[in-house]
């Protein structure tokens, strides 16, 4: 007999869900924040979905996760914000008013989108 390979032959089936868990965090600014200039609010500044006080800002799971900051209801690019996440004077959100811009005015709403992925995976083995 000639030499072959030997090997299982296994059915699978493998389904996975991405399990978004969404927050967001609002704020509202006080004062004007000039072109150039940084707007840091703390994370005891904002508050959530029901008018709550919010007392901390998520992690965010690596590769899986994102945020997103709106100013006066429009999505702001990527690079003009940093996101520090923590309690109460570690946890942040700094937005960098670009120079030749615009202001942030008084009274402005700030909404803070933090989505972190759950994903989950069920394999079904079959022969």
């Amino acid at each position: 007999m000639a030499l072959q390979l030997m090997k299982l032959q296994v059915l699978a089936t493998t389904s996975v869900e991405a399990n978004p868990q969404p927050q967001k965090f609002f704020y509202v600014t006080t004062g004007e924040t000039a072109a150039g200039a940084v707007l840091t609010i703390d994370a005891a500044d904002f508050f959530g979905d029901t008018g709550e006080a919010a007392d901390s800002l998520p992690e965010l799971e690596a590769n899986n996760s994102m945020y997103s900051v709106y100013v006066n209801g429009v999505l702001q690019m990527e690079g003009i914000t940093t996101y520090t996440p923590g309690a109460t004077s570690v946890g942040s959100l700094a937005i960098n008013v670009p120079a030749g811009g615009d202001p942030i005015l008084a009274n402005s709403p700030i909404v803070l989108s933090v989505v972190n992925y759950v994903p989950t995976s069920t394999v079904d083995i079959t022969t």
